[in-house]
């Protein structure tokens, strides 16, 4: 009966094992129920500030020269030498090529001759008409004779001057036979060889010498471009730089031309054709780096536009309707998602003339991470201009509590 006793639980035991079966149930139902602590997510931002903005515009162009002359013989002849190097710089006055200059030093001669000889008929014409014009005088001559001394010696006094004419012709055509430069600048080939023949004026040009110091680049705008140019600057906002507007260019390597050159004219038509017009700016070329023929891209500036926000390309997305949208953060440290009104690019930025206030924090890194409403912590970074990309971090914030609570 004790033995019994002893083996069986007691009846207090078994209660109590289950009400602590309980508890712990209770207590890792509770556990389940409690949700996890999540950290915020972290974004990285870039204070908005206005500031004035250069308006560019980047317009094909190509180069030509600033003068050019086809040299061309002016008279007749066999070429006797060639007195420039191919490709070099020539100087107005030089020398160029001589033309055989016999025959004219023949022709200049016997001019000479028939001058002196009219010049001589002259004298004897006036001796004449003095001694008619004596006797006429003395009632010793007769008018007529008188008139016939002094038509003689009219006519001889035209003799001469037509003679000098002839000698001035001839020394001219003289002087031909030595080609000149008419222009400073860099000479092309030759056409001919020493031996040629040529012809005055003839179709086929000796050589060409453009004048490469100062250049020129001439770029096409469209007519849409100008009236929207011109509507900005009508409605303030932008704000004209003056005539001397400064023009820059860049190289089909990509690189940036070192001098910095003017606009000098627009043209006052627009091609029915094509829609545009063409602008005309000098530029420096000492290097003798930009040549005729060359393509380049023309960087105008147009204007400036003030109180203007530049954005990041890289925080600015698109949505459902196309619309350039942005994600910014509240000074509460939630994400706010707007549409904003961008006009154009300006480098790796957008120019933004609508939604956007001075120091608010614009999201360009880890927004595709976050959605409107939420909480963020924010790292306030700066972005390199010439690439766009996250350059270093200037300051580190949390916007709220690291942890949500529940």
């Amino acid at each position: 009966m004790s033995a019994q006793r002893a083996r069986s639980p007691s009846r207090f035991a078994l209660p109590g094992l289950l009400l602590c079966a309980t508890a712990l149930a209770g207590c890792n139902q509770e556990k389940a129920a409690a949700p996890p602590v999540q950290p915020q997510v972290q974004v990285s931002v870039v204070v908005l500030h206005p500031q004035p903005v250069a308006i560019t515009a980047e317009l094909p162009g190509r180069v030509s020269a600033n003068l050019v002359a086809e040299v061309r013989p002016q008279v007749n002849g066999i070429i006797k030498s060639r007195l420039f190097k191919e490709g070099s710089e020539v100087k107005t006055g030089d020398v160029l090529y001589e033309i055989d200059p016999a025959p004219y030093q023949a022709t200049l001669d016997s001019a000479v001759a028939a001058q002196q000889k009219a010049e001589a008929a002259v004298a004897n014409a006036q001796i004449r008409a003095n001694r008619y014009q004596e006797l006429f005088q003395r009632n010793a001559g007769s008018r007529q004779d008188m008139d016939d001394a002094n038509a003689t010696l009219a006519q001889a006094q035209a003799d001469v001057a037509s003679a000098k004419a002839n000698v001035e012709t001839a020394r001219i055509n003289l002087a031909y036979t030595k080609v000149t430069a008419p222009i400073d600048g860099r000479i092309d080939k030759s056409a001919l060889t020493p031996g040629a023949l040529v012809t005055a004026n003839q179709a086929t040009a000796l050589t060409t010498i453009r004048k490469l110091e100062p250049i020129n680049v001439d770029v096409t705008q469209s007519s849409t471009n100008l009236l929207r140019f011109r509507d900005d600057i009508a409605s303030g906002k932008l704000r004209f730089t003056g005539l001397n507007v400064a023009v820059k260019l860049k190289l089909d390597t990509g690189t940036e031309y070192n001098q910095s050159g003017k606009l000098e004219f627009a043209e006052a038509n627009i091609d029915p054709t094509t829609g545009t017009f063409s602008v005309r700016a000098e530029f420096p070329n000492p290097d003798r780096i930009l040549l005729p023929g060359m393509f380049v891209r023309a960087v105008i500036q147009e204007g400036v536009a003030e109180n203007s926000f530049l954005l990041p390309q890289r925080g600015v997305g698109r949505n459902t309707k196309g619309e350039a949208t942005g994600k910014f953060v509240g000074p509460d440290g939630k994400v706010e998602e707007r549409v904003l009104a961008t006009r154009r690019n300006i480098g790796n930025n957008w120019l933004v003339d609508s939604g956007v206030k001075d120091g608010e924090q614009l999201i360009v890194e880890g927004g595709q991470l976050v959605r409107s409403g939420q909480t963020v912590t924010v790292s306030e970074v700066s972005i390199d201009e010439a690439t766009g990309e996250l350059k270093s971090a200037n300051r580190r914030a949390e916007a709220s509590p690291s942890t949500v609570k529940n």
